[in-house]
């Protein structure tokens, strides 16, 4: 299993950007979060299998019909802690 924390930047807070994300991640079985960042962007850490890490990153460069996406970049994460379900924060 494979970690990667993807940042999304554009119009992403205040129209259900993480709860769409909470769903992609979920009907996939991935764990990890998403949360608001005080900047306006998006950060979304997410567990799993490399194609399915990949699958999540084109929805989140899609996003909800109410987003505007401009930008999604994706580095490795290592967890401090097992990581078991999916959260939004």
């Amino acid at each position: 299993m494979k970690c990667e924390k993807m940042v999304v930047s554009g119009v992403v807070q205040g129209v259900g950007f993480r709860y769409f994300t909470a769903n992609e991640c979920l009907k996939r079985s991935l764990t990890g979060y998403a949360k608001n960042l005080s900047d306006g962007r998006v950060e979304v850490v997410v567990c799993g299998d490399q194609s399915q890490l990949d699958d999540v990153f084109l929805q989140l460069q899609k996003g909800p019909r109410t987003a505007v996406v401009d930008n999604v970049t994706r580095e490795p994460y290592e967890p401090t802690h097992p990581i078991d379900d999916f959260r939004i924060h």
